[in-house]
């Protein structure tokens, strides 16, 4: 015999932390869903006169007669939600929060008859989960909703290889090499590896000088540059379908000659080795540059689909005064069911109590519990969101106000999370994958966390800040001769910003900016 301690979430609160860390488009889904799965959630005001009239009804009779609310498990303190809820912080005037209504009920009777604690017990748990609690796909991995582009480029080009004069064979080496293709529009298998897949799979033999003539026949369609096995070859095939010129030609023999020097930008070495002048290799290399290096992304019958964001919280600045708002879409009107409600009165209060009446009352109680437990948390994500938004406007009011990003504070999650009283993780739930939407923008949340750079007034600036104003630096630079990392960490000191050469090129790299020598331009 051992004695220990354990602590295990709740199913109600395993339910609210799936439902606060997805975004909008996702909520709308997954309410679906439930509303599928179980009978007694439907759409619909839960506070309609209508219900008001029922209830007060429903109380009178509850006064005479015995029996348990289902909806009394609710108002026990063993079955409260996040401990976070009851940690509130102080009550923002621009933002009204909507507080749970405390349902009146009586505990103090039990039905002798029928006790469902009987029925229902800790091993029957599964019961009040929602679908997708259990182990599964992690949240991260999980793929936003992306829009229909319609026909993909699969199809396209299925559907140009049919019009092509091909045999039998031929035509199945074209479909093996189409579905070769990635997202980007290259091939990168080895022609051996297609040729066995083709004899294990579709009983073909065929040789690599086949499967390249059926390649080469492929690289010629729509779009430019398809099918190719490495950039040389995919900007090689564009050149190819433009007017043969003397700057065409040039293109074609930096590429073919000078792959190495060009993806180097050693420009004096190109020039050199292909005995150009000035004025000829930067005519050349400026049609290069407006090569595709990702046929396979875009066009009209690209792979590349359009990612919508829909903004989680919208604000709008009326005279200095924020209004924050909620998406409409994430205040969806969700009601227990009346239906099931007085089923499970009626089997409740039925002389008969069989065992089918007994396995009926708790599959209406589990059924009840289990809408009335999402319609919970449904509403304390709404109260945690607005919170944490709240909270995060004015701790970032000058920037709110102008959109200035050197007005934004250093901001960290511990901030936020001691100012609501609520723990770091669920601000990071809450951070994740949610956007507000400004009268600058559409911003996702993260961008408002940055960590804090000494200046030398003593004070921290974000560091945010330091890559607005390190951005504004490089794109004011001389392209012929760009800034080194050196140069700019002693342009950034020189402003005031404690800030040493490794921090600088983890910054330019998280802006997606090259190395000096990979900046610079004819």
């Amino acid at each position: 015999m051992k004695q220990l301690l354990s602590q295990k979430l709740s199913p109600q609160q395993i339910q609210f932390i799936k439902l606060l860390q997805i975004p909008t488009a996702e909520l709308e889904a997954r309410i679906k869903e439930e509303l599928e799965v179980n009978p007694a959630l439907e759409e619909g005001d839960e506070n309609t006169d209508d219900e008001v009239e029922d209830q007060e009804r429903d109380d009178e009779a509850d006064d005479s007669d015995d029996f348990d609310d289902p909806d009394s498990e609710f108002d026990s303190d063993d079955n409260t939600l996040d401990e976070d809820f009851d940690q509130g912080s102080e009550e923002q005037p621009e933002i009204e929060i909507p507080t749970k209504e405390d349902d009146p009920v009586d505990n103090t009777k039990d039905n002798e008859e029928l006790d469902l604690g009987d029925y229902l017990n800790d091993d029957e748990i599964a019961g009040y989960k929602m679908q997708g609690d259990g182990p599964g796909e992690p949240e991260d991995d999980r793929e936003m909703p992306l829009a229909d582009t319609g026909a993909s480029l699969t199809d396209a080009l299925l559907d140009q290889l049919g019009f092509a004069d091909l045999d039998e064979k031929q035509e199945a080496i074209g479909r093996q090499l189409i579905g070769s293709i990635d997202n980007d529009g290259y091939i990168r298998r080895d022609l051996s590896a297609i040729a066995n897949d083709l004899a294990f799979s579709q009983n073909i033999e065929a040789d690599e000088a086949e499967i390249e003539g059926v390649l080469h026949l492929i690289q010629s369609f729509d779009p430019a540059g398809i099918a190719a096995r490495d950039l040389q070859e995919c900007l090689l095939l564009q050149l190819e379908r433009r007017h043969q010129d003397e700057l065409t030609e040039h293109a074609e023999r930096i590429l073919s000659e000078t792959f190495d020097e060009f993806t180097k930008k050693h420009y004096q070495r190109i020039q050199q080795k292909l005995d150009l002048e000035d004025d000829e290799l930067k005519e050349a290399i400026a049609l290069i540059l407006k090569l595709n290096p990702k046929p396979g992304g875009t066009g009209p019958v690209g792979m590349g689909k359009v990612q919508y964001i829909i903004p989680d919280f919208i604000l709008t600045n009326d005279n200095g005064v924020f209004n924050l708002t909620l998406n409409a879409r994430n205040a969806p009107d969700l009601r227990v069911a009346p239906a099931y409600t007085e089923m499970f009165q009626t089997y409740d209060k039925a002389a008969k109590k069989d065992k089918k009446m007994k396995e009926a009352v708790t599959f209406v109680k589990q059924k009840l519990d289990s809408a009335r437990w999402f319609i919970d948390a449904i509403k304390q994500r709404q109260q945690t969101l607005l919170k944490t938004m709240d909270s995060i406007v004015r701790y970032q009011h000058d920037f709110f106000l102008e959109g200035d990003e050197s007005k934004l504070r250093p901001m960290i999650l511990k901030d936020i999370a001691t100012e609501i009283g609520m723990d770091i993780s669920t601000v990071s739930r809450v951070a994740n994958s949610k956007s507000v939407q400004t009268e600058f923008g559409i911003y996702p949340l993260k961008y408002f966390f940055s960590e804090g750079i000494a200046t030398d007034s003593g004070e921290d600036a974000s560091s945010r800040e330091v890559k607005h104003i390190l951005k504004e630096i490089i794109e004011g630079e001389s392209k012929n001769r760009p800034l080194s990392d050196d140069k700019l960490e002693k342009m950034l000191n020189a402003r005031g910003y404690n800030i040493a050469r490794r921090t600088v090129a983890k910054y330019r790299e998280q802006l997606n900016i090259p190395v000096a020598r990979l900046r610079k331009e004819l």
